[in-house]
């Protein structure tokens, strides 16, 4: 069967907060109420349905990371050409398929006129997999896709989301009517339209049309690869960041406390890797999937070296002036390359990298809901979040708790 493609001309429905994951499109769109992780999430009871037990929050990592049985830094021994790293999720999509342990793969594809622009894609056929190969950034009613699979009578379903996606999936799992579902969850951050996204690679690059891949390293880079197959590594403190229209990020994505998603059976993406992926093996499920690829995927313990307080509390003041309307801290721009050129010898590396970006936005989704949406913090910040926040200072207000 050839892959069915999201088709639709129509806008997504307005939503206070949405990052359109296609339930507002769906045959029954006011289970947005139930779905969405922006109105009235219930993390931890879905981490009870998920993975049989909520995170630990004391001397442990699963309050950063949430649940978790393994984490590694992996790369496939053979990397699977044109993938974003070297082909992790491909390629277990890809086995899910050949083994029949699923009848589709739910994911993103790219857009005919615009290859970083995402479009939903139900895949049946392990050679259409590379379809879904490379990034796409911008936002995609992934789970709108589901109504054509039950249409088209699937039992067995994978599904490859980012977290607002998935937290809509599991919300609504029990009630859909799969005999089984694997969830592959990539870790995401500070998404925007793909037009915004446009904007930047104008910003970084005089030719933007020429860039083919970009990706945010854990050594504080951003590689850039081009048409004619030049690459290129821009140090995070050199992008021009400053240029970018206060409203770049969407509230949605600067409020989401699910950096890693934590509610997948296995998260596969940078953050913790270290030059190589970060596998985050969640339940036994994820194990499953990761017993996949045996023989093909090396896997070792990942790095955790280097202090990440400095680097938080850097972003914490930067976040606090910008909640404020004030302006940002600048750093001379003699100075920039010096720091560049440090930070990724004594910044925070591998899980401590990982730690402090999932702090950063705890921070921010603080921040940020108390200047434009204060009447959402009892709903929207989680008990563990606040306990990240207590080393910063940052504590809840009567009102900002559940009753």
């Amino acid at each position: 069967m050839q892959p069915i493609h999201f088709q639709s001309k129509e806008p997504a429905p307005y939503r206070d907060l949405c990052t359109d994951c296609g339930i507002s499109r769906s045959s029954e769109p006011k289970r947005c109420g139930q779905a969405c992780q922006f109105i009235e999430p219930k993390y931890e009871h879905l981490e009870i349905q998920v993975h049989g037990r909520n995170r630990q929050v004391h001397e442990s990592d699963e309050i950063f990371f949430g649940p978790y049985q393994n984490m590694y830094q992996a790369a496939m021994q053979k990397p699977v050409a044109g993938a974003q790293w070297t082909g992790i999720t491909t390629s277990l999509a890809k086995k899910l398929l050949h083994h029949q342990l699923v009848d589709g793969v739910l994911t993103m594809g790219q857009d005919a006129n615009d290859a970083w622009r995402p479009v939903p894609i139900l895949i049946t056929q392990e050679e259409d997999i590379a379809l879904a190969r490379g990034m796409k950034m911008g936002y995609a009613p992934l789970l709108a896709l589901l109504d054509n699979a039950k249409e088209l009578g699937l039992k067995k379903l994978a599904v490859i989301g980012i977290p607002c996606q998935i937290y809509a999936l599991r919300a609504l799992e029990q009630e859909l009517g799969f005999e089984k579902i694997y969830v592959i969850g990539t870790p995401c951050s500070d998404n925007t339209t793909t037009e915004n996204f446009h904007e930047f690679l104008s910003i970084i690059d005089p030719e933007p049309k020429s860039i083919t891949y970009l990706e945010f390293k854990a050594n504080y880079h951003v590689e850039l690869r081009y048409q004619n197959g030049k690459k290129k590594e821009i140090p995070f403190l050199m992008l021009p960041l400053s240029k970018l229209r206060p409203d770049f990020f969407p509230t949605t994505c600067r409020t989401c406390v699910d950096y890693t998603n934590s509610l997948a059976d296995i998260t596969i993406g940078y953050m913790g890797g270290n030059g190589e992926q970060w596998v985050i093996v969640r339940n036994d499920r994820g194990q499953e999937l990761l017993s996949l690829l045996d023989g093909e995927i090396k896997l070792q313990a990942p790095i955790d070296s280097g202090k990440r307080m400095g680097a938080v509390k850097g972003f914490m003041k930067n976040t606090e002036l910008a909640a404020g309307g004030l302006p940002l801290r600048q750093m001379p721009d003699w100075l920039r390359p010096i720091v560049g050129w440090l930070m990724p010898k004594v910044g925070p590396k591998g899980i401590e990298f990982a730690r402090a970006r999932v702090e950063m936005k705890a921070i921010e989704t603080a921040l940020i809901l108390r200047q434009q949406m204060p009447k959402k913090m009892k709903h929207m910040v989680p008990h563990h979040i606040w306990l990240l926040l207590e080393k910063y200072g940052i504590t809840p207000n009567p009102e900002e708790l559940p009753k």
